[in-house]
Parts: structure tokens; sequence; C-alpha cells
């Protein structure tokens, strides 16, 4: 990967009391020089995180980005992410990363949603590409991909992983949303 390859990470900020979830982009180069940074916030619980990440990506406007790395499928307790639109809007490929072992979220959305909602969650995550373990440095991460191969979604990850199992786009974006969503509860 040459050094001013660039990727958008998208990660997530919110407490359990919350009743929205704070988004930060961070455009990455692979040389991990911060290249970009814009916030959104979505609702907990509801189902428009996806309009967030569209209009993060919307909003920073970079043809240059080559990935969109997003750190949850579900963020803001089971928001569930639409992959085919975020790619189509984005026109190049979208990498979920996660970094726990799961038996995946089915139960967990019959616990916690009910009738048409619990319907409508299922139906979205039963879309989700398929999860797999990749070796990372010397962790393991689960990656969800769109828009490319397998083998160049690991890829594309350890070339923005210079150490642990990380990638460097989305632990700025985490970075950056934890202390956005700091800043905004100093001001309620």
């Amino acid at each position: 990967m040459k050094p001013g390859a660039r990727a958008l990470g998208i990660a997530e900020s919110f407490g359990h009391d919350d009743e929205r979830s704070t988004l930060a982009g961070a455009v990455v180069r692979a040389d991990r020089v911060l290249d970009g940074l814009a916030y959104r916030a979505c609702t907990v619980g509801g189902t428009d995180a996806t309009d967030a990440v569209v209009g993060l990506i919307d909003e920073l406007g970079r043809p240059d980005v080559q990935y969109v790395l997003v750190g949850a499928v579900a963020p803001a307790w089971y928001n569930l992410l639409e992959f085919d639109r975020i790619h189509e809007v984005a026109q190049r490929p979208v990498i979920a990363v996660t970094f726990e072992a799961s038996d995946g979220l089915e139960a967990s959305l019959r616990d916690a949603f009910s009738s048409t909602d619990l319907e409508a969650r299922l139906e979205r995550y039963r879309s989700l590409p398929d999860r797999r373990a990749v070796s990372v440095n010397d962790d393991t991460v689960y990656l969800r991909h769109v828009g490319c191969e397998g083998d160049e979604a690991a890829a594309v990850v350890r070339a923005f992983t210079p150490e642990g199992g990380r990638p460097e786009p989305l632990r700025i974006a985490r970075q950056a949303a934890r202390a956005g969503d700091s800043y905004a509860r100093s001001l309620e």
C-alpha cells in the first residue's frame, strides 16, 4: 500500500444513558497521517446510523479515499448499518472491522426488540455480508466487506494497522468520537 493511500474510518461513542451516539469519520493515510475529520450523530436504538454514515461520506467529499472502514455493524445499540447503501454512496469498498468473537446478534436482537421493530432489524442484520476471522499482526479481527474480495479486505486492514489489531483510521475515529461526545456532554 502506498503511503499516501487513504481510508475513511468511522467509529462511535455513546454512554448507556444517552439518546444519541456520536459518530466520527477520520480520513487517515496509510502512513498514519490524519487528513480529515467530520462528525454526525445517530439515535441510540434507532434506525438512522446508515444515514449518519452516508452524511459523513458526503460531508467529507473525498474522492481520494480508497476504502471506508467501519468499527461496528450495529452502532448505537443495534442501529444496524446497511452495507449495500453505504457502498452505493461511497462507490468504494466498505469493510467492517470488529474485534471480538461472537455467535451473532440475532439472540440479542430478539431480547431487545419485538414485533415489527424486531423483524426490520433481523432483515437488515441478515442482509449483512458474512463475517470472517483474519489475523492481523498478533491479533484476530473479524471482517465483513462489500465491494472487494476477502483477500483485498484483509490486505487493506493489515496495511492500515501498523501494530496491534485496530486499523489506524478506526483508532483515530474512535478517539475523535470520544472527544466529540465528551465535548457535547460538557455543553449540556
